[in-house]
């Protein structure tokens, strides 16, 4: 390494040390300018991206790492974990599985074929889970600010199921350690800290986890954002039953069911229905079942051992459109996040019409400026006790609005994404709705905190 890139080295870390991303982004280009082959920094620009929650650019600079430096297990774990992220589960494990060549060591490696293998191989997962997180159970994150370092614990899954925190934890205030509870030693003592984080959010995969992180938590005196024993309340199926009897509040009703005893009654059951393995987001795992000849064919695509049956809540509007509104509740405070309009019953931001559609965007726009007046006093009503009946400090809604002004749910839980849009300036409208939120999480971690984070 020249001195001249020793020196600009330096720099950026020093930047980024500091929570100085910008300056220390055009301190790592700048080498790659000189140097595009340069591995570290392109490995560090890659977690800086990761870090501000740009997948893509990290993804990019991983990918570079990987082409000029094939032989370093780093580079191909860093790669396959953007890959995973993104349910490239097949290019994931290729990558974990080059690593582990290389060094069959690695717990991070094995940590991640533990998360490609679940589905398409649960037994030589629960080795890896093993292998990956026995003894490497807690993660120290390097603090990036300039004052007095706030110590944050933070509680995760190792199997996932966690909140995505790295947009309102910020490194540059708090010093983070996160526990892996199903492999944390109960014997050992916590490390210090001034409050936790439970991001444990998926009360149907992570009933382990969350009884683990009640244990643990019964050591501690520190302020906790969402306990875990609320968490462990907000299964689909058992927050649909408790929202169902609020008023103004129109839920699904959901069974857990095996799919064998499901064929056997499937003439008393009524059609349209959704068909959800447990534990699932993002619309994986999750059919629309129109009548009873698409049954056999919808319970042989799934193929778990526990299935929700979800009676279908219509949320199409007069124009054919479903729609579904996402609303974040922090620390008992309503913020809208965004309004997502489909051709399909499966809504999803990320496969909806809004960037096709201007009017479409226009409608989400009144939503984020307006949210009272746009839903109604119904709704409104509704969701604030919908928030008081989670009890939690981050989480949030999926729903629709019925004809009658009610909230059709969805889900309600803590799972809620919040990550910002695109760099198109059509979507600058919806900026300011995201800042919000997140500065309101932000807000509330170091009210919590107390005196320490002043």
């Amino acid at each position: 390494m020249s001195a001249d890139i020793a020196a600009i080295l330096q720099r950026a870390r020093a930047h980024t040390a500091i929570g100085d991303d910008l300056a220390a982004r055009a301190a790592y280009i700048e080498i790659l300018r000189s140097d595009p082959r340069h591995l570290v920094a392109l490995t560090e620009l890659g977690n800086l991206a990761l870090s501000g929650g740009f997948r893509s650019a990290a993804r990019t600079a991983y990918l570079e790492a990987v082409k000029h430096h094939p032989g370093n297990a780093v580079a191909r774990i860093n790669l396959a974990n953007v890959l995973r992220q993104e349910n490239d589960f097949q290019g994931a494990r290729q990558h974990y599985e080059a690593a582990l060549a290389l060094d069959p060591r690695l717990p991070e490696a094995h940590q991640g074929m533990a998360w490609a293998l679940q589905e398409v191989d649960p037994e030589r997962a629960e080795r890896h889970w093993h292998q990956g997180f026995s003894g490497h159970s807690m993660v120290v994150k390097a603090y990036r600010g300039s004052g007095v370092a706030v110590p944050l614990l933070l509680l995760v899954s190792a199997r996932g199921g966690n909140i995505p925190t790295q947009l309102w934890i910020d490194e540059r205030h708090f010093a983070i350690t996160a526990l892996y509870t199903e492999f944390y030693d109960p014997q050992v003592p916590l490390p210090q800290h001034a409050l936790i984080v439970n991001a444990i959010g998926d009360a149907d995969l992570c009933k382990d986890a969350l009884e683990r992180a009640v244990q643990l938590l019964a050591r501690s005196t520190a302020p906790v954002i969402n306990r875990p024993e609320r968490v462990r309340n907000t299964g689909r199926a058992a927050i649909a039953r408790r929202l169902a009897a609020l008023p103004g509040v129109r839920a699904p009703r959901i069974d857990t069911v095996r799919p064998d005893a499901l064929s056997d009654r499937a003439d008393g059951l009524e059609f349209p229905l959704l068909l959800r393995r447990p534990g699932f987001h993002t619309g994986e795992h999750f059919l629309y079942v129109a009548e009873r000849s698409g049954l056999d064919g919808a319970l042989a695509s799934l193929a778990g051992d526990e299935l929700l049956l979800i009676s279908y809540l219509d949320a199409r509007g007069a124009d054919g459109m479903a729609r579904k509104y996402r609303v974040m509740f922090i620390d008992g405070v309503l913020y809208p996040l965004h309004l997502a309009i489909s051709r399909d019953w499966k809504v999803h931001y990320f496969t909806s019409a809004m960037a096709d559609e201007a009017a479409y965007r226009a409608e989400e726009r009144r939503f984020l400026e307006n949210m009272a007046q746009v839903l109604g006093a119904t709704a409104m009503t509704a969701l604030q006790q919908i928030c008081a009946t989670l009890g939690l400090e981050y989480a949030g809604i999926d729903f629709a609005l019925g004809v009658d002004g009610a909230v059709l749910l969805f889900e309600a839980n803590a799972t809620m994404v919040v990550f910002p849009p695109g760099p198109d300036p059509i979507w600058d409208y919806r900026r300011q709705a995201i800042t919000d939120i997140l500065d309101a999480a932000t807000r509330m971690l170091v009210k919590r905190a107390g005196n320490m984070a002043s």
